[in-house]
């Protein structure tokens, strides 16, 4: 007989799909309207071995204490934010992710929303569909990001990756996190606060934990300044998004290129109408090759459980 598996969200990769429909018995709840959810899960909860999901959609405890037979949670995603970790460690759970794969897809589009804010790209579109170029309209010149300092917060490897290709464009790199990173040649900043009075584009790759949580304050908004820009594609939560927005509404910060947000997938519409903003739908990831890699190593964590494997990419617990 087939493990049977919770699937809260497909994959993007038919390929991956198919594997998990030829190894599993798979119990798709993305298919089943939320109001019927509820009751539909009742009726499998005590056959799901595995759960599949997204580092957005995670597992809580509640979800949790309602599969007594759970042995293991496949992430789709690097995301830990919405698992809880406490309740999978005292279950014995397994937990996994799909590292290492996305990497280069998302710091690309760190450096796509930088570029199309600094360069105006989105507003430069419009003024041309609009006929504004037609009309002869002005056109408020850009700045250019050669000589200019960046920021990142949080320097894994998609921090690593977005410093490479800055370094490209003539940017000079820092960057800062609580324990300074062995044996990277890339400046340090003393504290958060102090990266952002030293950058002209704060880029935010930092975890999303309780510790990260509006971590881009008011304070910090303001010693990034009227003239400079910030970018994150990590999770929205790690900035106050209110007070970001009324930042960019009254000129005390410039602009900004945001994938992520507070309360996805709902953008505020204060937020949607400024014009200093270029956003994205958490798209960092979205890319035919990236989203088959990751959803292949949900397979590989699965397959590797089941068979009583080590498991590829295990979170620590």
């Amino acid at each position: 007989m087939l493990p049977d598996i919770l699937v809260l969200a497909t994959s993007p990769s038919a390929a991956v799909n198919q594997q998990l429909e030829q190894r599993y018995t798979c119990h798709h709840a993305w298919q089943v309207a939320t109001e019927q959810r509820a009751a539909w899960l009742q009726e499998r909860a005590g056959r799901i071995r595995a759960v599949v999901t997204t580092g957005a959609l995670g597992l809580k405890r509640a979800d949790m204490d309602a599969l007594p037979a759970l042995e293991i949670i496949a992430v789709n995603g690097v995301g830990l934010d919405g698992i809880d970790l406490d309740a999978a460690r005292a279950r014995g759970i397994a937990v996994t992710t799909t590292p290492n794969v996305l990497t280069d897809d998302v710091a690309d589009v760190a450096l796509g929303l930088l570029l199309a804010s600094t360069r105006h790209i989105v507003l430069l579109d419009r003024f041309v569909r609009d006929g504004a170029w037609e009309r002869r309209e002005a056109v408020k010149p850009a700045s250019s990001l050669r000589g200019k300092t960046a920021g990142i917060f949080g320097f894994g490897q998609i921090g690593q990756a977005i410093a490479l290709r800055l370094a490209a464009f003539g940017v000079q790199v820092r960057y800062y996190q609580p324990r300074a990173k062995p044996g990277v040649n890339v400046p340090r900043a003393e504290s958060l606060l102090a990266l952002a009075h030293e950058s002209d584009y704060l880029i935010v790759c930092a975890p999303g934990t309780p510790a990260t949580r509006h971590a881009i304050d008011t304070e910090v908004i303001n010693a990034l300044g009227p003239q400079g820009t910030l970018v994150n594609i990590a999770r929205g939560a790690l900035i106050d998004e209110e007070a970001m927005t009324e930042a960019l509404a009254d000129g005390r910060l410039g602009a900004a290129g945001l994938d992520v947000f507070a309360d996805e997938p709902k953008v505020p519409a204060a937020l949607r109408a400024l014009p200093n903003v270029v956003l994205t739908p958490h798209v960092g990831s979205l890319t035919v090759e990236t989203r088959h890699a990751m959803g292949q190593l949900v397979v590989d964590n699965l397959q590797a459980h089941f068979a009583g494997q080590p498991l590829p990419t295990p979170v620590k617990l």
